[in-house]
């Protein structure tokens, strides 16, 4: 286990470096920042000081090893546009994409399990060919546009009327195809502070109903995926000896599903499954955009905008270790489930 995470931790620094050597590489391509912090009224004399205050003439080579050396102790430099350390102002958006991450991951273990082994278990039923159909049209659809949608059903609403108005029963279809809408679709409201600069909408009712939305945007990019991976492998499993062995011993088939089965099928969807949860962190880039989240992901593009570049190479950074931390967790507990798996790669 040492070893393992020596290793890990040796994947991790080596991620991070390739990172900051790849985002320091475009930053001229990212625009002036010394035009986005003092506008165009400054003459190019005070620019000039300016940039070579910053080290902003200094060589590609002279900035980065200046950045390397601070960033050993753990000192990322400081943001142009907010004129604080970029730490403090990752640490101040992790928080709402941690968050709406974690609810997003939450909804789709909750849903992709069941509906995944009932499609399953019953390949043939008309809930399974309605859960497969949904499921294509759901990878076919960009986040954007399921976060528009949401929007204009839930926060807008909308009026539907192509039945008869003047009768009792087109009034009810037309009532129970239209939404009024209502549910909060911009920022995050008013969270609770925890500690420090850590704020939570799971404190409260008004919190959790800010966070429905988005949440349900960014789990429909990974929630059909899910489905269809837990069936296919649920479907193969269902076919292997040792289940039709236990069927005809007589172990009754909802153990059979949920005990024997459900534990393998689960192996190759925690690999691919952890990976994906992870990038789930870049996909919150979009949600957090239409949503106006306070998360990275609108920290981020704002960075570029204002071409923030020691904010950006932070933010590159960040989601790097996310992606290291979540790929060593899967590993980790790919071993707890299956314990002939060894981490360190020796045999058993």
């Amino acid at each position: 286990m040492i070893a393992f995470l020596i290793k890990r931790l040796y994947h991790a620094l080596l991620v991070m470096f390739v990172i900051s050597i790849i985002a320091f590489a475009i930053q001229d391509n990212l625009g002036d920042p010394i035009q986005q912090m003092v506008g165009q009224s400054v003459p190019e004399s005070e620019r000039e000081a300016l940039r070579e205050e910053l080290g902003l003439n200094d060589p590609f080579l002279v900035q980065y090893l200046r950045f390397a050396g601070n960033a050993v102790q753990f000192d990322f430099g400081y943001s142009y546009t907010f004129n604080q350390p970029t730490t403090e102002v990752i640490m101040r958006h992790l928080p709402a994409t941690l968050e709406l991450v974690a609810a997003s991951t939450f909804l789709i273990i909750a849903l992709s399990v069941p509906i995944g082994v009932y499609s399953a278990i019953r390949p043939r039923a008309w809930l399974t060919r309605f859960f497969m159909g949904v499921s294509i049209v759901g990878i076919s659809i960009p986040v954007f546009l399921t976060a528009i949608v949401l929007i204009q059903i839930f926060a807008i609403g909308i009026s539907v009327t192509p039945f008869p108005a003047d009768t009792g029963w087109g009034a009810w279809l037309n009532d129970l195809l239209s939404t009024d809408g209502g549910m909060p679709a911009y920022g995050r409201g008013d969270p609770v502070n925890v500690f420090g600069t850590w704020d939570t909408n799971f404190a409260s009712l008004t919190g959790l109903t800010y966070l429905v939305l988005p949440a349900v945007s960014l789990a429909s990019i990974m929630l059909p995926l899910f489905i269809r991976l837990i069936r296919a492998e649920m479907l193969e499993v269902l076919q292997s000896e040792y289940v039709k062995f236990a069927r005809a011993k007589g172990i009754s088939l909802r153990r059979i599903y949920f005990i024997h089965a459900l534990k393998n099928t689960m192996l190759p969807v925690i690999t691919v499954g952890g990976v994906q949860i992870g990038t789930l962190v870049a996909y919150t880039i979009l949600t957090e955009t239409v949503f106006q989240w306070p998360g990275m992901g609108l920290m981020f593009l704002n960075a570029i905008q204002r071409s923030d570049v020691p904010l950006i190479v932070t933010y590159l950074m960040i989601v790097g270790l996310i992606f290291v931390i979540t790929n060593t967790l899967v590993d980790l507990i790919y071993g707890l489930v299956n314990p002939t798996v060894k981490l360190t790669g020796k045999p058993a």
